[in-house]
């Protein structure tokens, strides 16, 4: 079986005690990649540190995370762009809107996802769509510019139907984790309108465990639990399930 985990912050200090362990039972799992999406400048080094380190397993994206979008917002962007004039990166992102936490930089947050969005235009990458509490703000970005030729993954989907459909219908991929296993999410009636066609796995590791590792520090070699949950909901073996996710990155991502 050939998973790859499209979304995982594996370079992040939770992991620095025991990395390759980390990465060995990822493979044992099942996977072949793992796609590691930026925070900010202060995690570059990490990412690409653990991406030399593991040619071939480990993809850096570059990116402004939402919640990092503060006063010093315009300076982060332009190390964005300075670290992707060098060529090494798989996927813009992760980017998007958040206002769960805060909204006083909201403003920013939609100025930094709409260059972002150019970004992708520019190099031809896939973007990395963070949305938190925000559906209707990202996708009137996601709208602007809906006939550039832009793809990439609305990441850790917790949308209802008509949220998922609305992603679909202008050609995304919709990111599913952990939170499919969760009892009370009702994602797992809602991957049944999302389809394998228009589906990715990810863990978002550290974060996100799935049931029933719930309470655990989440990791790659997990995204077998979620899975096995879109194979139970869709009624398909998760050998299918492998093969049309992994199939659906690879597109994504030109690998």
């Amino acid at each position: 079986m050939n998973l790859i985990d499209t979304h995982s912050h594996i370079y992040l200090d939770d992991f620095s005690k025991d990395t390759p362990e980390t990465i060995r039972r990822a493979i044992e799992s099942g996977l072949s990649k793992i796609f590691l999406p930026n925070i900010d400048s202060g995690s570059i080094k990490a990412l690409n540190t653990l991406a030399l380190t593991y040619p071939g397993t480990c993809f850096p994206m570059m990116g402004l995370h939402p919640t990092s979008v503060k006063d010093n917002y315009e300076e982060e962007l332009r190390i964005v762009d300075k670290e992707l004039e060098k060529g090494r990166y798989y996927g813009i992102g992760e980017t998007g809107i958040d206002l769960y936490w805060d909204k006083t930089f909201k403003e920013q947050q939609i100025i930094s996802f709409r260059h972002h969005f150019e970004l992708a235009l520019k190099y031809d990458l896939p973007v990395i769509i963070h949305c938190r509490n925000s559906f209707d703000e990202v996708l009137a970005v996601v709208t602007e510019f809906k006939d550039c030729g832009i793809r990439g993954i609305f990441h850790a989907f917790s949308g209802n139907a008509e949220q998922a459909e609305a992603v679909i219908k202008l050609g995304y991929l919709v990111g599913i984790g952990g939170v499919v296993t969760y009892k009370n999410s009702g994602l797992a009636e809602v991957v049944k309108i999302i389809g394998l066609d228009s589906m990715s796995l990810e863990t978002d590791a550290p974060f996100l465990p799935p049931v029933p590792k719930r309470g655990m520090r989440n990791e790659p070699s997990f995204l077998i639990y979620t899975a096995n949950k879109v194979a139970e909901s869709l009624g398909v073996s998760i050998e299918t399930v492998a093969i049309k996710t992994t199939g659906n990155a690879e597109r994504l991502f030109r690998i």
